[in-house]
């Protein structure tokens, strides 16, 4: 079993449950059908962490993703990824990609909003813009639900959401990502863009 876990590193259960033993957490095991998570509360909101899998023809992608619902105010919506070649290709077509004035941040990200001046309140805390750049593959998003195949939210219900491809097996980097939602969470309110009570919701 140790020449396996050196050979393929340590598995996912174990990353998650030291993940929840280091941030106060808990490990949920779905069995077979639903898979394991992780929750953990960070004020009234419940901050999840999970994987889901996409069966296309012959293959198949496994995301890891983190989401948070909350209370929202304002309707306001961001996206953030890392700039590759396909975003590049985009601003040429007229994508939208607004600059907050920090040239490193914006020269590694893509953002998109629906509110500039709320994005720029957003992203003006330093300690956010670090822990986005401390994550590798990014795609942090305010969405109002999950789509088609997802969870569907009561009107004046947001989910703050994370995925990437893969399954995140770093305790370090998951430890960042729960930060990171913890403070956007935090920001969110002071700029008054959500509200800091438990939404009625369950994920």
């Amino acid at each position: 079993m140790a020449f396996l876990q050196k050979l393929f590193g340590s598995s996912k259960s174990e990353v998650w449950k030291q993940l929840c033993a280091e941030i106060g957490a808990q490990y949920v095991d779905g069995g077979f059908w639903k898979g394991d998570k992780v929750q953990a509360s960070h004020g009234p909101w419940t901050i999840t962490l999970d994987t889901y899998t996409v069966s296309n023809g012959k293959t198949s992608t496994t995301y890891t993703r983190m989401r948070a619902p909350f209370a929202d105010s304002d309707g306001f919506r961001f996206t953030v990824y890392r700039k590759g070649i396909f975003s590049e290709i985009g601003k040429w077509f007229g994508m939208q990609d607004i600059e907050i004035g920090d040239e490193a941040f914006d020269r590694d990200f893509i953002l998109k909003t629906n509110q500039v001046p709320k994005l720029l309140e957003l992203l003006g805390d330093s300690g956010i813009r670090e822990l986005t750049r401390q994550q590798p593959q990014i795609y942090f998003a305010v969405k109002d639900d999950e789509g088609v195949f997802g969870s569907s939210f009561p009107e004046g219900v947001d989910e703050l959401y994370f995925q990437v491809v893969g399954v995140i097996k770093d305790v370090e980097r998951l430890k960042l990502l729960y930060e990171l939602f913890a403070e956007t969470l935090d920001q969110l309110c002071k700029i008054g863009s959500a509200m800091r009570t438990a939404p009625n919701v369950s994920l």
